[in-house]
């Protein structure tokens, strides 16, 4: 019997450390198919994945300084929503977005079904 898309939405999920292990306002890069993944953690325990790379000059989003739900590149400053990898405003740009889950204290990502996003 084929595997329902439930089955399938939640064989790509991959786990990639525990809560505790990416430091609050930090982050981890993970390699992934797509290139280099950084996932965020926030000074309250939210988690976000992003493409470790800023839409203006390739700067490593993961080395940036994360403050509330943005993320400021350390090349040139450009600050980048974590929920959405849009730059905010004057600045224009997209990262791709990772789905993330967060179960029993595991941070899970999406990586074989491929990022989300624009």
């Amino acid at each position: 019997m084929p595997a329902s898309p439930e089955e399938n939405a939640m064989s790509h999920w991959t786990p990639i450390a525990r809560l505790e292990d990416i430091p609050r306002q930090g982050a981890r890069v993970v390699a992934s198919p797509q290139g280099k993944v950084a996932v965020f953690r926030t000074v309250d325990d939210r988690v976000f994945a992003l493409l470790d790379r800023c839409p203006h000059k390739g700067g490593p989003l993961s080395e940036g300084i994360v403050h509330g739900a943005r993320v400021a590149c350390p090349l040139h400053n450009w600050v980048i929503e974590l929920d959405s990898g849009q730059a905010v405003a004057p600045d224009e740009g997209c990262v791709r977005r990772f789905d993330v889950r967060l179960e029993d204290g595991m941070v899970a990502i999406a990586l074989a079904g491929g990022p989300t996003g624009r």
